[in-house]
């Protein structure tokens, strides 16, 4: 008789959405949570009815009222409790269910941590300021690091008690970069695959105008400044080291 092969479970996965006035563009995200995955809506202070409308679609709602990216998607971090925990942008620039092999990856065991290398699909879904920054910041992430990626982009999955034990402490637009830097100081084995780029829906309240896409520089390099430091950091596998 053949022996029957049980299949491992299904990762239980949560979707961390920092939400700033994105009425417009959540029922396209939403919809395009896939199923059996839970979405963490982030409200950081929207006046345009975010959080109801999240709520109505079926959504999670956090509030956070610090403002900041940063303090929007540690908030959902803490708030989370599945194993898996995915981060996308909530205005409608990536779709979440290309978040389904990420977490893939994650949950077999290839990957500590996978990162969506932003592509843009037509004009206006990077303006060239943001996209200059972002190719500065990588460099400087490779010299600081050795890690040989092309993008910071907010698309990505970890387990959820690993990126708790990272001890991320920026609170601003440093986020993504210092939660990179520090896996790469545990030892974190880091994937990255291209994933396409729309064009957002309304403002950005970051790389729209060149004011802020410095704002966002100056935060990273400050995280960039930091020492090294593994001491008490979690490492979410000993097989492998980080992808460089």
């Amino acid at each position: 008789m053949k022996a029957v092969t049980t299949p491992p479970p299904s990762p239980t996965v949560d979707v961390v959405l920092p939400c700033l006035d994105e009425a417009d563009a959540l029922p396209w995200v939403l919809e395009r949570i896939p199923a059996g995955w839970r979405a963490l809506v982030v409200d950081n202070g929207s006046t345009d009815g975010s959080a109801d409308l999240a709520r109505a679609l079926g959504a999670t709602v956090v509030h956070e009222p610090r403002r900041g990216f940063g303090a929007a998607c540690h908030a959902g971090l803490t708030a989370a409790g599945a194993d898996i925990v995915c981060f996308c942008d909530c205005d409608a620039s990536l779709d979440p269910s290309l978040l389904v092999p990420f977490v893939r990856e994650v949950h077999g065991g290839a990957a500590d941590l996978v990162l969506g290398r932003r592509r843009p699909q037509g004009r206006g879904a990077w303006p060239v300021h943001a996209r200059a920054g972002n190719i500065a910041l990588a460099l400087m992430l490779r010299r600081r690091t050795g890690l040989r990626l092309h993008d910071l982009g907010p698309l990505r999955a970890a387990r959820r008690e690993a990126l708790l034990g990272l001890r991320l402490t920026d609170r601003r637009s440093g986020y993504p970069l210092q939660m990179v830097v520090r896996a790469a100081d545990a030892g974190w084995r880091i994937a990255e695959h291209d994933v396409p780029y729309l064009p957002r829906t309304g403002e950005s309240k970051v790389t729209g105008t060149w004011r802020g896409t410095w704002q966002a520089v100056r935060d990273m390099r400050r995280v960039l400044a930091e020492p090294p430091a593994t001491q008490g950091r979690t490492t979410p596998s000993t097989q492998g080291g980080s992808a460089r």
